[in-house]
């Protein structure tokens, strides 16, 4: 297999896998709500006011907690187990035809240079 092929093979894996195992996840229930509203298009204007009184500009704000952070990437992971151990049974492959349409959508993945500068040799 030529490197044109390994890159459009990873390519589509990439995207099928973010679907099925990042996007589809505790991330959906995340995402959902109201968004804020910016005049000033980059959030500055916008603030929180907590329980406490404490005015937090949106872009110091943290947006999930501990525990949605450990359950999302548990539902994260558990997926990605899934996809490997199951990637060959016909009902996850029902799966990955159902989603590829809208993952070959997306756009071409690109090397993430800061995962492989901030690996450490073994």
């Amino acid at each position: 297999m030529d490197h044109d092929d390994e890159k459009r093979i990873a390519a589509k894996l990439a995207k099928i896998m973010a679907m099925l195992c990042v996007r589809n996840t505790q991330l959906e229930t995340l995402h959902a709500g109201l968004t804020p509203i910016t005049r000033t298009g980059d959030y500055s204007d916008v603030f929180v006011l907590d329980a406490d009184g404490r005015r937090i500009p949106w872009t110091e704000v943290s947006r999930i907690d501990e525990d949605e952070m450990r359950a999302l990437m548990r539902d994260i992971v558990n997926r990605l187990y899934t996809f490997h151990l199951h990637a060959d049974d016909p009902k996850l492959q029902a799966q990955l035809e159902r989603w590829m349409d809208v993952a070959d959508k997306w756009d071409t993945p690109e090397v993430d240079p800061r995962m492989i500068s901030s690996a450490k040799p073994l």
